[in-house]
């Protein structure tokens, strides 16, 4: 395995969990971030949709490459070996 290929496959489980780590828990949090980074101010509903779009974003990635890891892993195992002795 190259190491762009091992980066790569790191960053994938990384970046959706600092996601989840780095979400703020309530609305009014994610409403002063918004604010903060764009300049833009947003209400209360909006920011709590939006806090449940991330969340939903971030589990359903990590719930992807779960499930692509687990594949490789089962063909892993299924793959026939090859001829011993050689």
């Amino acid at each position: 395995m190259s190491p762009r290929t091992c980066c790569r496959e790191a960053t994938q489980w990384v970046a959706p969990g600092l996601g989840l780590a780095l979400l703020p828990k309530c609305p009014a949090c994610v409403a002063a971030y918004v604010a903060a980074i764009t300049g833009v101010g947003i209400s209360m509903p909006v920011a709590a949709g939006l806090r449940w779009g991330f969340l939903l974003l971030c589990v359903s990635a990590l719930a992807f490459v779960a499930a692509r890891a687990g594949v490789r892993l089962f063909k892993a195992k299924t793959r026939p070996e090859g001829p011993r002795g050689r």
